[in-house]
């Protein structure tokens, strides 16, 4: 990166992108050895301690769901928050995403229902909102066995799931519920727009390429092409208002980061409550492995604290 023309890396975002060594595209690898990757990291030694941690199968729209509940150290009903991986729709699940998954728990004081939903191209969209719709309803209507508070439920998600996470929004908004207290979108995807400014500028951004992004959604798409529905593609979405509050989180060295901003903007217009922070010298994927920097460890506390306030502090309307 060019220091005149384009964001530079904090030295430890630095340091541990080349610890990375040199790494092909995506396309190069295929999508087998992307998954396997990112299956087999190891997590980190001193991911927060959970009080218990539990799976479970639940009713999808389309067979069993599995999900995952990580519940922080306390005796009473807490709120909770609905999370969806990343990974472009294609990879990922409760396994790889765990320290993340910990990471907001603790920080939030919140439970957390992590969704394995299913992935493409085996299983083309809708099938991924599909899932993340039916999780929300079901942890809505099972909030008192689950020992949660249905009034203070967030949904939260990064990268893809950012962006299944603000379709979530849009549809409880459309179709009645579940009521949703806040949606946390991190470096969301939520657009499909190649000619953002930052994509062009960032277009061989470490991690996240120009090419990397246009080879996952060639797989989510398969032969259908690209999606028009704002379940699919939030930013598709003609009207905003009455969206649930909004916390957006962007990356400086990301390439997607104008279509969090922009989102979150129109957010803001639409008279939503909206908090954007963009964090410089880090790139997509910063908070998967929030312990590897410094901004990322803020990152997590700035949105636990945010999010404390909000459910110490509900807006019941």
């Amino acid at each position: 990166m060019t220091p005149s023309s384009e964001p530079t890396l904090d030295p430890d975002a630095a340091a541990r992108i080349a610890s990375f060594g040199d790494v092909p595209p995506m396309r190069q690898r295929g999508l087998a050895a992307l998954r396997a990757a990112i299956e087999s990291a190891p997590p980190p030694d001193d991911m927060p301690p959970m009080a218990a941690i539990r799976d479970a199968v639940i009713a999808g729209t389309d067979g069993p769901l599995g999900v995952r509940i990580y519940r922080p150290i306390s005796e009473f009903a807490q709120p909770v928050l609905v999370y969806f991986h990343g990974g472009g729709l294609i990879m990922g699940s409760n396994h790889s995403f765990e320290p993340l998954a910990r990471a907001l728990a603790a920080a939030c004081e919140a439970t957390l229902v992590a969704v394995d939903y299913r992935l493409a191209p085996e299983s083309s969209p809708p099938a991924q909102f599909d899932d993340a719709y039916a999780a929300t309803k079901w942890v809505s209507r099972n909030a008192i066995t689950l020992g949660v508070d249905a009034d203070r439920l967030a949904v939260v998600g990064d990268s893809a799931g950012g962006s299944l996470a603000a379709a979530v929004a849009l549809a409880a908004r459309d179709r009645g519920g579940p009521a949703i207290s806040t949606q946390v979108l991190l470096y969301p995807g939520l657009d499909r727009d190649m000619t953002a400014p930052s994509i062009v500028a960032l277009a061989n951004a470490p991690l996240l390429s120009r090419d990397d992004i246009a080879y996952m959604h060639a797989l989510a798409d398969g032969e259908t092409g690209g999606p028009t529905i704002p379940y699919l593609v939030p930013a598709y979405a003609s009207d905003l208002t009455g969206l649930p509050p909004a916390i957006v989180v962007t990356a400086g060295c990301d390439p997607i980061r104008d279509w969090g901003e922009r989102y979150a903007e129109r957010l803001r217009h639409a008279g939503v409550q909206t908090t954007i922070t963009r964090y410089p010298g880090v790139y997509h994927g910063f908070l998967m492995r929030s312990d590897a920097t410094a901004r990322g460890r803020l990152a997590i506390a700035e949105i636990g604290g945010l999010m404390r306030a909000k459910f110490a502090n509900p807006l019941l309307f």
